[in-house]
């Protein structure tokens, strides 16, 4: 490629990053051009370049070039089936633009397939953010599939479940698992998977063609303990135990293990599907999740991974 076709093609590359910064992490002209190191007349020619370019509809569908290659190094390093990065904006402190985005844009193109599909579906607020990016869809071909329970402590509707909103969205078959996200004892767990009504869903839910988690963190914020699922107790024993994240309740440590006891014996999720014959999808970012996701795309709990540039750095710098 010559000099000019590079000059054409860096530019492109600018102007997808600031209209990915305007019109989706919601950045003003000026704060591009404070985060891009350009003046603000040339923040507003990009920002025009990308749409006239055709880069802007929903999102930015310009490919970065820093993404994709921080995609293919993780990849190949992670023996990952699928993986995207999409653009860091230094000014959010969120661990869900973007990616939330991004994982609506695959979860759409997954149920637009003709071909009857089983998704599972985890929880928590990336996947509850991307949920909310889908549009309506009539999907009655395909079967959505709750990997977790929907119900909180105090009886309520888990608020971060997210299968019943993603029914209503694109009208597929749903299943969701009535039951507590975690039980009171290991007892009532193991009475209450054993419920006819429920082992079709746990069969179903190993079947999952392609599945979307999300992780979580365990630190003095854990969605686990934030949301009343665990106490306080617990949390510092999971810590304690070497607990440094969770996938739908399940909690590991550093090294991809689950923690023996304490929660784990209570938690009513299903299974996490075959990585070996389907693809487990975790929707991630952020410095507090970087021990978790590392832990996971290490002891291939996921088998892929979508996630922001500054994340996916950090992935490989650990290394």
């Amino acid at each position: 490629m010559n000099t000019r076709q590079d000059s054409g093609s860096n530019r492109l590359d600018d102007a997808a990053r600031a209209g990915w910064l305007y019109y989706v992490a919601g950045n003003t002209q000026d704060q591009i051009a404070a985060t891009l190191g350009i003046s603000r007349q040339t923040a507003q020619r990009l920002v025009s370049l990308a749409v006239s370019e055709g880069l802007i509809k929903v999102r930015v569908d310009h490919p970065i070039a820093n993404c994709l290659d921080l995609a293919a190094r993780l990849k190949s390093r992670f023996a990952l089936d699928l993986v995207e990065v999409v653009p860091s904006d230094p000014n959010s402190s969120s661990t869900t633009i973007g990616i939330a985005e991004a994982a609506a844009a695959e979860i759409e193109r997954r149920l637009r397939s003709p071909t009857p599909i089983v998704m599972g579906i985890g929880t928590g607020r990336t996947l509850k953010a991307a949920i909310e990016q889908l549009p309506p869809m009539e999907c009655p071909q395909h079967k959505v599939v709750s990997l977790t329970g929907n119900i909180s402590p105090d009886g309520s509707a888990a608020f971060y479940n997210v299968i019943f909103t993603m029914a209503d969205r694109v009208k597929a078959r749903s299943f969701p698992m009535p039951l507590p996200v975690i039980a009171s004892s290991p007892q009532e767990r193991e009475m209450l998977l054993a419920q006819p009504m429920i082992q079709p869903t746990l069969v179903l839910a190993a079947e999952a063609d392609v599945t979307f988690i999300g992780i979580g963190d365990l630190g003095p914020k854990a969605p686990l303990y934030e949301d009343g699922f665990i106490s306080e107790s617990e949390l510092k024993a999971l810590q304690k135990a070497g607990g440094v994240a969770e996938i739908v309740g399940w909690v590991f440590d550093r090294e991809g293990r689950m923690i023996d006891g304490i929660t784990n014996d209570r938690v009513s999720s299903a299974a996490l599907p075959s990585r070996e014959k389907s693809l487990v999808i975790a929707l991630a970012m952020g410095e507090r999740k970087l021990p978790g996701i590392m832990a996971a795309v290490n002891r291939r709990l996921v088998n892929g991974l979508i996630t922001d540039e500054r994340t996916a750095a950090a992935l490989l710098a650990s290394i």
